[in-house]
């Protein structure tokens, strides 16, 4: 029987030397006097790196912090001073721009970009290199011995919010107790299909919730586990071909533009060892969930949660077919409600703002400002700013509070009017968002992206979306961008896209 093995690309290392190289950086880090309920931050593209690491500080109890490596110096320097790390284990690119702006009293180790992901991101030499005087990795790792210490009760990834409105927040789960760590693992059994023997790809960056969960539970399960460096849709489809993928997870916009491959591209290979594909990280238009059925089988999972709350519901290939547009039924013992803007609990069927609790997951707090959950929470349920209903038993989701439109009076959720437009021929991406409007006080304006090569215009925009919807769904404005600033995890930087409007009109609202 082949020995499981993980995969960066097309390079192949043994599971069995990933969990001995963690064992070892556990001892590190208890060396360098990380000690249970510490953190230790990554600043870490997929790499074989990134488990060591992540899995060293789960064998010391410590809350490991992967930050989101897109984030411009000052939002990566917040991060370090507000999770107060004792070690960063980082890519020699990614931190090269940080060195004298890193905390005195945090310790750096330095791992040696791998040549897939200088190939992949175009790096030149002099920044994937270690520096002298540098704590290589690698090097390190190797001068001590396997970690053999007790067992300690288990901690969440301490996960940084995406920070839409204010400085993101770094959600501190409690340590679960037995109970709780058995159901979390049945959880993401029942939302990931992970099972032993599974074959499993991780197309997303790890820093995020949802890769982060699902790479946890494949590691030490799969047989094959696969990690993509950067999101291609083509060389997807070959790594699903060539290591009989039988599990993944990834975002809608992958979806898209998996769909998007000319007939004759998605012809060559063949995809048939498929069996389970988990999505979350934003809302996936039916049209596109059921095309890809259409191609892959009745296989596409659907979640919606936060990183507050976890996995608060699920869609089944069936649900996708018979709800289109759900994002499924409660997860087992989930409860949501929903309120108004006065604060009042609002039945069911009637759209609100959407509080949960899951009890798989530890209770949390927000490091550093534990008033901010007050904020948040109604009636002992979370809220992560989502608007929607509940209809026969499945939740459906209008959009994020923050993003709707106040336009003459009535309430647009951009959400829909994006899954409507990213079916437009010619679309690659694309934004929805408020802008100042002196006749309405907002107006719709859309960011596109076209397809590479296509000569889309404003007026085919507007008329696509016509011909679809309500006219006060018919953007206002259209502007066309080279690349929208979108992260991995499917979620846009609309706040870079809308705030140069407010900022020019004098007002925010």
């Amino acid at each position: 029987m082949p020995e499981p093995r993980i995969i960066l690309d097309d390079r192949e290392v043994p599971r069995a030397r990933v969990l001995q190289q963690a064992r070892r950086a556990a001892s590190g880090f208890h060396e360098l006097g990380v000690r249970e309920g510490d953190t230790v931050a990554l600043l870490l593209r997929n790499d074989f790196a990134f488990f060591e690491a992540q899995q060293a500080a789960a064998a010391l109890g410590a809350y490991c912090v992967p930050i989101n490596w897109h984030g411009r110096e000052e939002e990566v320097r917040y991060i370090l001073d507000d999770a107060r790390p004792k070690v960063l284990v980082a890519h020699a690119d990614l931190v090269a721009p940080l060195r004298d702006a890193l905390p005195l009293d945090v310790k750096l180790l330095v791992v040696p970009t791998p040549p897939e992901i200088a190939k992949r991101y175009e790096l030149p030499p002099s920044v994937t290199s270690t520096m002298t005087g540098d704590l290589s990795w690698p090097q390190w790792t190797a001068g001590f011995e396997e970690w053999t210490g007790p067992s300690l009760r288990s901690r969440a990834t301490m996960i940084y919010t995406s920070g839409t409105t204010g400085h993101p927040k770094g959600v501190r789960r409690d340590a679960a107790t037995p109970e709780q760590a058995a159901a979390y693992v049945q959880m993401l059994a029942r939302v990931y299909g992970v099972v032993p023997g599974i074959h499993a790809l991780i197309a997303g960056p790890l820093y995020h919730a949802s890769p982060n969960a699902y790479g946890r539970q494949a590691l030490p399960n799969a047989d094959v586990l696969v990690m993509q460096s950067k999101f291609d849709a083509e060389q997807t489809l070959a790594a699903i071909e060539r290591y009989r993928i039988t599990h993944a997870v990834m975002v809608p916009t992958m979806f898209v533009r998996l769909l998007k491959l000319p007939p004759e591209v998605r012809a060559r290979y063949d995809i048939s060892s498929i069996r389970w594909v988990t999505h979350t990280g934003a809302p996936c238009p039916a049209d596109v969930k059921r095309q890809l059925m259409d191609w892959w089988g009745p296989v596409v999972y659907e979640t919606y949660g936060g990183s507050e709350v976890g996995t608060a519901t699920l869609a089944t290939p069936q649900d996708a077919l018979d709800y289109p547009g759900s994002v499924g039924v409660p997860t087992p013992g989930t409860s949501i409600a929903f309120y108004g803007e006065d604060g009042e609990r609002l039945p069911e069927g009637e759209i609100g703002e959407i509080y949960m609790r899951v009890p798989a997951y530890a209770d949390f707090t927000y490091l550093n400002n534990p008033e901010k959950r007050r904020t948040v929470e109604r009636d002992g349920l979370i809220s992560v700013g989502d608007v929607g209903y509940l209809k026969d038993g499945h939740l459906y989701l209008c959009d994020r509070r923050s993003d709707m439109v106040i336009s003459a009076g009535t309430n647009i959720y951009p959400a829909e009017i994006e899954m409507c437009l990213l079916q437009c021929p010619g679309v690659q991406d694309c934004a929805v968002f408020g802008i100042p409007d002196e006749e309405f006080g907002e107006s719709l304006a859309a960011a596109v992206e076209r397809v590479p090569g296509a000569s889309l215009t404003e007026a085919d925009v507007q008329s696509w979306v016509r011909d679809r919807m309500a006219r006060y769904k018919v953007p206002k404005r259209v502007d066309f961008h080279a690349a929208l600033p979108r992260q991995d995890s499917g979620k846009i930087f609309k706040r870079q896209l809308r705030d140069p409007f407010w900022l020019a009109a004098g007002r925010k609202i």
